[in-house]
């Protein structure tokens, strides 16, 4: 991994107590990084600064409410008092693990506007919370968590596909307004990857996740931190506003 040359980068990683959020905050230490493992799962950021540590890592714990803008700038500060800033923000929260496939009918307005507000809210405020010290580092990089079920139309989960979707779109409109402080907005969009939560809500995942795919075998968490990788590293600093499809080629756009 250092060969993209990651080392001396502040990394901010929300959603890190676990599953893909965890998976990008190990990478990124691995690639040389310092990483604020950010959560509201407390304990869940503190074991995974804890299992980077333990390798040879640099990271910090830190509690965050991404849908509430003082916990975020919290956030922003602890950040800039443990590294002195932050280079990297991805935005890896969401609301995913529980949530019940059922007809867009039948879905309660408080489960909506609970998919809402982390998936959607929570990814502008910490965007707004971080962006200074983006800025304040002369630049940097943005990457945003959707998801390849946008592309699929996925059905029975009408808010998590939204939601998603609304991430491409700020990541567009984001690297619009971002461009200027020379801070680059993607986002990746990942297939149905093999973590705790997907085995919760997906019957059959393994074998759902091979279906139509061009890469016969299902995607665990090492096949999508590759990507955020990439587009967190100074071989990036000329894509924005894109995002990059990772599902082993079960759809092509």
């Amino acid at each position: 991994m250092g060969e993209l040359e990651l080392g001396g980068k502040r990394v901010i990683v929300t959603g890190a107590a676990g599953g893909l959020g965890r998976a990008f905050a190990e990478a990124f230490a691995a690639a040389g990084a310092s990483v604020v493992a950010a959560d509201i799962d407390v304990a869940g950021a503190e074991e995974t600064a804890r299992l980077i540590v333990a390798k040879g890592g640099q990271a910090l714990p830190q509690a965050v409410d991404v849908t509430d803008l003082a916990s975020a700038e919290r956030l922003a500060r602890a950040a800039h008092e443990g590294f002195g800033g932050a280079d990297v923000l991805v935005n890896n929260a969401a609301v995913y693990a529980g949530l019940q496939r059922t007809s867009f009918e039948s879905i309660s307005e408080a489960e909506w506007d609970r998919v809402m507000s982390v998936n959607v809210k929570g990814t502008w405020i910490m965007t707004r919370a971080i962006a200074p010290l983006l800025r304040a580092s002369g630049g940097g990089a943005i990457v945003n968590v959707s998801s390849a079920t946008v592309m699929s139309g996925s059905p029975m989960w009408l808010h998590y596909v939204s939601s998603k979707g609304a991430i491409i779109a700020m990541t567009r409109a984001l690297a619009r307004e971002l461009g200027d402080d020379n801070v680059t907005v993607n986002a990746i969009a990942p297939g149905l990857t093999l973590t705790e939560a997907s085995l919760g809500l997906v019957d059959n995942a393994a074998e759902y996740g091979v279906m139509r795919g061009a890469l016969k075998r299902a995607a665990v968490s090492g096949d999508i931190v590759g990507a955020a990788l990439f587009l967190a590293s100074p071989h990036a600093t000329f894509v924005t506003g894109q995002t990059l499809v990772v599902d082993g080629g079960r759809q092509f756009l």
